[in-house]
């Protein structure tokens, strides 16, 4: 059977910009930035303004020196999620096989699709490129190959608006003349190191003998070697949630330490998935708390009531400790979810003071049609804190 570039990797351009000019076009083809000057640092820098030396992640004040005309946009801890979230939704469009692998970018694995030739496969991954382009405003890179590695370095390299196909058979050498830091593994750091024992490019690599692989990159010369051939077994995988589950989640514009507004955040995913759940008639008994740290590890911390439910007062004073027990490490963080667990039909149950849940839940009912109609309800917790005057 004929092989097909069939894994693509998808790469959002600029992504929290792009989102920005979505909402604003006006600021397309500007030297646009979104970060904050009370956080100090550049999340993401239009293309014009990288061009003139803006990048990430740029201390702000740095950035506006070497770009004095740079529109600083600053970013909110809504909207990037519901957007990336819209754009992956797209992508099982076109193949329920799609591995979210963070905010802007994630692999798709077009072998269930039953394409029978590679013009198929480009056909539709460019139909899926300007699909997310029509309904969302939102550029994408796109690398088509036979595996993850050679897809995701495809996918970078032409970017904005990339579109790169790396035909089966010819990974290697579509890798040989790029540079070794283009490989999983190599920081800045080894990257100099290598060119300083001449291993500037990939195909370096496969001119030099084994010991001397072995003296400058160490035990694990044969897997990188391996991958220099464009070797790569790892399958897409799915994230599948219990099918009996609720979860939200928010990736940060920037890495973000504040906890009251990280809590806040979470806070706020309990007021959404609660109303989903009334309206399913359900309740739940357990919720889990994730964090995401900028490496893209993870912990998570969960939490069970004595009953299930479906309203939100029960939650709200697990978040805080849930959130200090998934935090482990004081670093700052991408991602935090919540998800709902243990789920159980909200018919049938007995319950203790269910004259007052009672009350509680036709004042839950009362704010969920209200909200329904796009009428802004807010409670408190759901208040972002103002931001210090400016100097």
């Amino acid at each position: 059977m004929t092989r097909l570039p069939t894994i693509l990797h998808l790469d959002a351009d600029a992504f929290f910009v792009a989102v920005e000019q979505a909402r604003d076009p006006s600021l397309r083809g500007k030297k646009v930035a979104v970060g904050g000057r009370e956080r100090g640092i550049i999340a993401s820098a239009s293309y014009e303004a990288r061009a003139c030396g803006v990048y990430t992640p740029m201390p702000t004040a740095q950035a506006l020196r070497v770009c004095p005309d740079l529109i600083l946009v600053s970013h909110g801890l809504g909207g990037y999620g519901a957007v990336s979230r819209r754009m992956f939704d797209l992508c099982e469009t076109l193949t329920p096989v799609v591995q979210r692998n963070s905010v802007d970018e994630g692999y798709l694995d077009l072998g269930p699709c039953g394409f029978k030739t590679a013009a198929e496969v480009e056909a539709a991954a460019r139909g899926l490129q300007r699909r997310i382009w029509d309904e969302l405003q939102i550029p994408v890179s796109v690398g088509l190959a036979t595996n993850r590695l050679v897809a995701q370095i495809a996918s970078k390299l032409r970017k904005p608006r990339g579109f790169v196909v790396v035909p089966p058979g010819t990974e290697a050498e579509f890798l040989a003349p790029l540079g070794v830091g283009k490989l999983p593994g190599i920081g800045g750091k080894t990257e100099a190191a290598l060119a300083e024992r001449g291993l500037v490019l990939i195909r370096d690599l496969f001119a030099r003998s084994e010991s001397e692989l072995a003296a400058a990159l160490g035990g694990g010369w044969r897997e990188l070697l391996a991958l220099a051939r464009g070797e790569d077994d790892r399958p897409v995988e799915v994230e599948r949630e219990d099918a009996k589950s609720y979860s939200q989640q928010e990736t940060f514009a920037a890495d973000i330490a504040d906890f009251a507004e990280i809590e806040r955040v979470a806070k706020g995913m309990v007021d959404a998935l609660l109303p989903k759940i009334r309206a399913d008639r359900k309740r739940v008994r357990t919720i889990t708390v994730k964090v995401r740290y900028p490496d893209f590890s993870q912990t998570a911390h969960g939490r069970s009531l004595e009953a299930a439910t479906d309203l939100e007062a029960p939650f709200y004073p697990l978040i805080a400790p849930l959130l200090r027990a998934a935090w482990t490490q004081r670093r700052p963080l991408r991602l935090v979810s919540v998800r709902f667990s243990a789920v159980e039909d909200a018919t049938g149950q007995l319950e203790m003071f269910a004259q007052q849940d009672e009350k509680r839940r036709q004042l839950a009912a009362v704010l969920d049609r209200l909200t329904g109609r796009a009428t802004v309800v807010r409670r408190g917790h759901q208040l972002a804190k103002a931001p210090p005057p400016d100097k």
